[in-house]
């Protein structure tokens, strides 16, 4: 009897082995509060943070399986939200917290770190391989700097659905075991409108081989030309070898193995990074995945989706489609993925300093747009069924096919969907009879006119718009009195009369002229005369919009016609 009530559970008996607190330089202070902590890539968290009375959510099994767990196992310790959430501490884990830096936006930030995630430990076994434990919401660590440490159930449930979900649809991703939620409450502004909120403090358990991320190796840096920052470690290089032979040796085994010569082999490395990243961003672009802070900090040294923030996946397909409500300028926004996560590699590169040479890294910089490029045609290949050839074509089918996408406002999941209903060609089959109802089921969902202005109404406000466009469109009548031919007055330069104002603020610009339909039609010329898409052009009839669907090659037949429908 008395053996049976001291066994241990399932979760006690994780053989924890803790291999990057031995490898890199641990800060062990134990003082209160932030700080800045130089010469380390991990600091002790010495007191946990308990949950009132913490209790269980959701556990992932897929998950869970990889540390040689079973749901059934944990459901069964009464123990297991406690050491779910970071509550009590598991034998063998040793809670800490990483730090890194970043470039925030565009901008270097300095020191980030952990400020609300807790390392627990590795767990590695034969079958399964070497596991990081996470629990992210555990409270405050040395990098929380004004934060609370906390995480809410909205947010919660999000990261742990969108990451096993991303990991079932075959999208390299951290993992999620386990959701706790608790009594314990905290202040939040889930509709950022200034009214906060209570909501229940909960902790996702995150599971990756390593969580170390291209901001992990700025720590190193030294002051930044624009921001005045640097990082907390500038000038170690020393530590910065140690956390790069940490990361070769530990994950790229087959890279430390191949290469004797140090150069050669941090230039192999640095193109596997290349590869795996090119790799994620064209799986994410495939599914229309939008992750909404691509900051150097949320970048994963191993190529996996990391940090599920303010992520969203497109409903209508808009290659500007921003899920980050504090991206004002669209950096992150879905069509620019790619770019951000090329500029990204090079500020790795730059981090990697003399580890790299110049010339080699910029080499694969260069590479990493073809590379994407392959990998997404190859994705887009698939989702349309194209697996038994591929033929030049396929690349303007794809792009034609997201260009009509866009202009009816179709939804890009189910469109895709929908395609698959399509039944494979027997004999002489009618065309009509089985394509048909797939394409009136397609047209279904497309959007109305209403929905399309709707979604396409401008990022500028409606008097600065307007007073910016009227100004084009008198300008370009001007000259065009003056006897300027339309090609001069376009002037073929590479700044055009448009500026920096959005193709979704041109086409709402259409609305607000509405009542005067000859400052329209001027605005029209100039538009279709530079742009290089096609567009859905709106010409006001007695005050009425009728939409035309206008191919970039018949724009200058079809405008003198829209002219005389006046």
């Amino acid at each position: 009897m008395e053996s049976s009530q001291t066994a241990s559970s399932a979760l006690e008996r994780l053989a924890f082995n803790n291999t990057v607190l031995k490898r890199l330089p641990v800060d062990v202070s134990a003082g209160p509060g932030s700080r800045t902590v130089p010469a380390a890539c991990f600091s002790r968290v010495g007191s946990l943070h308990p949950l009132l009375r913490p209790r269980l959510v959701a556990l992932s099994q897929p998950a869970l399986s990889l540390l040689g767990l079973t749901v059934q196992a944990v459901q069964d310790d009464p123990l297991a939200p406690e050491y779910l959430s970071g509550s009590r501490a598991l034998p063998g884990s040793e809670p800490a917290a990483h730090c890194y830096c970043g470039h925030q936006f565009g901008l270097f930030a300095g020191q980030l770190g952990d400020g609300a995630v807790m390392y627990l430990g590795e767990v590695e076994s034969e079958t399964q391989g070497r596991w990081e434990i996470q629990v992210k919401g555990a409270g405050v660590t040395p990098y929380s700097r004004d934060g609370d440490g906390r995480k809410v159930l909205r947010s919660s449930i999000r990261e742990f659905l969108c990451s096993e979900a991303m990991f079932a649809l075959g999208i390299s991703t951290t993992r999620a075991a386990s959701l706790v939620t608790s009594d314990l409450l905290v202040g939040r502004d889930p509709l950022n409108n200034g009214e906060r909120i209570p909501e229940r403090c909960s902790v996702v358990m995150r599971l990756a081989p390593s969580f170390i991320r291209f901001g992990s190796f700025e720590i190193f840096l030294g002051q930044d030309e624009f921001s005045g920052l640097q990082g907390p470690s500038a000038g170690r290089h020393d530590i910065r070898a140690r956390l790069l032979d940490y990361v070769i040796e530990s994950f790229y085994p087959r890279i430390q193995q191949a290469h004797s010569n140090r150069k050669e082999r941090n230039l192999s490395f640095f193109r596997e990074v290349m590869m795996r990243t090119a790799k994620l961003v064209a799986q994410w672009q495939c599914v229309g995945f939008c992750h909404g802070v691509l900051n150097t900090d949320n970048m994963s040294i191993l190529g996996l989706t990391l940090d599920y923030g303010p992520f969203g996946f497109m409903d209508r397909f808009d290659p500007d489609f921003v899920c980050n409500a504090s991206d004002k300028r669209g950096r992150y926004s879905y069509q620019a993925q790619p770019s951000v996560c090329r500029w990204n590699l090079a500020r790795l590169a730059e981090a990697l300093g003399s580890e790299l040479k110049a010339a080699d890294a910029g080499a694969v910089l260069d590479d990493f747009m073809p590379t994407y490029e392959a990998f997404y045609l190859r994705g887009m290949r698939k989702k349309l069924g194209l697996v038994r050839k591929e033929e030049a074509e396929d690349r303007d089918l794809v792009s034609g096919l997201l260009r009509v996408m866009h202009n009816t406002g179709a939804d890009f999941t189910n469109t895709f969907r929908l395609l698959s209903r399509v039944p494979w060609p027997e004999g002489e089959e009618d065309e009509k009879a089985t394509v048909g109802p797939v394409v009136d089921l397609i047209l279904k969902q497309c959007a109305s006119i209403e929905e399309l202005k709707v979604a396409n109404k401008p990022t500028m406000e409606d008097r600065i718009l307007e007073n910016s466009l009227t100004k084009i469109t008198c300008k370009l009548k001007t000259r065009s009195e003056t006897g300027h031919t339309r090609k001069h007055q376009l002037g073929r330069t590479q700044r055009p009369l448009m500026g920096d104002v959005k193709h979704r603020d041109f086409l709402f610009f259409m609305t607000l002229v509405s009542g005067s339909t000859e400052p329209a039609l001027w605005f029209l010329q100039s538009l279709l005369s530079c742009c290089s898409v096609s567009l859905i052009l709106y010409c006001f009839l007695k005050q009425k919009t009728v939409a035309y669907l206008v191919p970039r090659k018949l724009h200058a037949w079809i405008f003198p016609f829209l002219c005389n429908s006046t």
